[in-house]
């Protein structure tokens, strides 16, 4: 069984919910085991990160990058850097902000960067975006069109599961997605 740990930071409740949305659609996928584990626990115990063979890691986006807790997590696998024993371990990113850019490009990015000095394989988001096919703007699948990560649009102060129904599935499909590469990349011990 393939484990897989979505590491996220969410002050209002936002990004916590699309983490729930991509463990959701990462569990229809069998043979995985999918984890929500939050960015300030795990940043005391960074050593628990070896026993998982990949990461899906969320943050909203703060002024253009992740928010300080989860740049904390971040900064507390710098051991592990060192000795690079997260490397070959399939990642990727996901971010909300109130806006529809709110820089969260920039917020994947340093995600990915991430990611890549620690060795890992970084997985973007395969999912076209429907509305070119037809399906109204709010309902279709990566209607933000991000193509390095899952991006998601919260309005400002809205409820935490307060999205359009195409963030929804966007999350579900990227969480079923990197499920099934996790299952194809992850060697047995």
């Amino acid at each position: 069984m393939s484990t897989l740990a979505i590491i996220y930071h969410s002050a209002h409740g936002h990004t916590e919910h699309i983490a729930r949305l991509v463990r959701i659609g990462a569990q229809e996928v069998g043979g995985v085991d999918a984890r929500l584990v939050k960015a300030d626990d795990i940043a005391r115990t960074p050593d628990d990160l070896i026993g998982y063979d990949g990461f899906i890691f969320g943050s909203p986006t703060y002024l253009g990058g992740v928010s300080a807790p989860f740049k904390d997590f971040m900064d507390s696998t710098g051991r592990l850097w060192r000795t690079q024993q997260l490397r070959g371990k399939l990642a990727a990113g996901f971010t909300v902000s109130s806006l529809p850019s709110g820089d969260k490009q920039s917020t994947l990015l340093s995600m990915f960067v991430f990611s890549m000095q620690h060795g890992m394989l970084w997985m973007g988001n395969p999912i076209l975006p429907e509305q070119h096919s037809g399906v109204p703007y709010d309902e279709a699948a990566n209607r933000l069109g991000s193509w390095s990560g899952l991006m998601a649009q919260a309005g400002h102060s809205a409820p935490a599961d307060a999205f359009v129904p195409g963030d929804i599935k966007t999350a579900r499909l990227f969480g079923r997605h990197f499920a099934q590469s996790l299952n194809r990349v992850a060697v047995p011990a």
